[in-house]
């Protein structure tokens, strides 16, 4: 599926997205919000990226969501989760560096 939301093209595998949705309830419609958030975190995904170029992002919609990511001819939303303690530890260390 494609779909533009806040101006921006994103893209999933509908069955994946389903999955997704079941197993931690997270629609990537949410998940695409977490790009909004101009302090989320972004980092390379070195060890799934043998096949595509892959990225992590731990960013705030209403919870910190973790969400994995590729760049294709819009953003390809592979997975989203909502942020482990660690993961929401690091984006709010991050915040009070700014």
């Amino acid at each position: 599926m494609r779909k533009i939301i806040n101006n921006k093209l994103f893209e999933w595998d509908d069955e994946k997205a389903k999955i997704n949705k079941m197993k931690h309830g997270i629609s990537f419609e949410t998940a695409a919000m977490v790009f909004r958030d101009e302090n989320r975190i972004e980092e390379y995904d070195d060890s799934h990226s043998s096949s595509e170029d892959r990225w992590k992002t731990i960013g705030r919609v209403k919870d910190i969501l973790f969400v994995v990511y590729t760049e294709r001819i819009g953003t390809r939303l592979i997975s989203a989760r909502k942020a482990t303690l660690y993961e929401r530890s690091l984006y709010y260390d991050s915040q009070e560096m700014d």
